[in-house]
């Protein structure tokens, strides 16, 4: 079956006054109810009609949920493309998103509203701001009070902390963004993605509010256990790695102590994964090697965090991956 590009635009026509905010809402095969909760986890904060922009992005999915959107009139642009991915998805998003920041979130999840007015609070009153970073949460709670740390560059933080991957965690500026996108046709994007966004804010707000709740579902990208998942996923996250090493050498000199912080962050993970769910030394020592031929192995000899300093000494030598490929999946069994 061909999908048209675009089905069906409900927004009759443009505000003449730029939105503050454009959420762009990625959604395939969810149930409607799920997708509703969502918009209206967005309707219920307190942007004005011409403050915000819900642009919904169904890629392909086998039903459309148009006649379950109707009731939102013209609250809501809604696009239907054929099935692209994640990536492409988003990508259409930002081409048509016409905010001052931009807010991505998946249709099965939804915005808590306190913890996010707090968000907002902080570009209403600094507009200066490139980016809000903020907090998950699995638990339908609100907070009430929030910390926010000193304003920094995006290139600080990265240098200083490790980062949550996934872009839905970052209200920021379009303009950030430029000619950045995210990479079609790949598992993991948000990883390549996050990391080059961070380097280009110049002032960014880094807040404990828990503002985004996050729905797991049990059969994710991460957690399929069938092998051709599993190459594909090793594939993609090593092209990830690839090229964002290969930007380390090509970003400002201040930039790339940051960019090499996530690079190296990145790969301890992969390799944790690789050990938990591969269980085999002959896997290991292959991906290893790979990661060796690529500049990525062994890891950089920093004291990033307690956990990398003692996982980078354990995979530096023989004996401390057999004891990784004995403990770790029992460890990550008993969670």
């Amino acid at each position: 079956m061909v999908f048209p590009a675009i089905c069906c635009i409900f927004a009759s026509e443009m505000n003449e006054q730029q939105p503050l905010v454009s959420f762009i809402l990625t959604y395939y095969n969810l149930p409607v109810p799920m997708l509703c909760e969502c918009i209206n986890s967005i309707l219920a904060l307190s942007l004005r009609h011409f403050e915000r922009e819900i642009i919904i992005i169904d890629d392909g999915s086998d039903v459309s949920p148009m006649n379950g959107l109707m009731q939102y009139g013209d609250d809501i642009i809604y696009v239907r493309q054929k099935n692209q991915g994640l990536s492409v998805a988003r990508n259409k998003g930002i081409d048509m998103a016409q905010g001052t920041y931009l807010q991505f979130v998946d249709a099965d999840d939804h915005l808590i509203q306190t913890p996010y007015e707090h968000c907002l609070d902080i570009i209403r009153y600094r507009r200066d701001i490139d980016m809000v970073v903020f907090d998950f949460t699995s638990k339908r709670q609100e907070q009430t009070t929030f910390n926010d740390m000193p304003l920094q560059t995006g290139t600080e933080y990265m240098r200083n902390h490790n980062i949550h991957g996934t872009a839905c965690g970052y209200l920021f500026k379009r303009t950030t963004l430029s000619e950045l996108r995210f990479t079609p046709g790949i598992w993991h994007e948000d990883e390549e993605f996050t990391p080059q966004l961070l380097i280009r804010a110049e002032q960014i707000c880094v807040t404990n509010a828990k503002a985004y709740y996050y729905f797991k579902h049990p059969g994710t990208i991460t957690t399929t256990a069938d092998e051709e998942s599993k190459t594909k996923r090793y594939e993609d996250i090593k092209g990830v790695l690839t090229r964002l090493n290969y930007l380390t050498d090509r970003v400002p000199q201040s930039d790339k102590p940051a960019l090499q912080r996530r690079v190296a962050q990145l790969t301890m993970d992969y390799i944790y994964q690789v050990i938990i769910q591969n269980r085999s030394s002959q896997a290991l020592n292959e991906v290893l090697e790979g990661l060796k031929n690529e500049g990525l192995f062994p890891l950089p000899d920093r004291n990033y965090s307690q956990k990398y300093t003692w996982f980078r000494r354990m995979t530096n030598s023989k004996f401390g991956r057999t004891v990784l490929l004995s403990t770790l999946p029992l460890l990550s069994k008993e969670r």
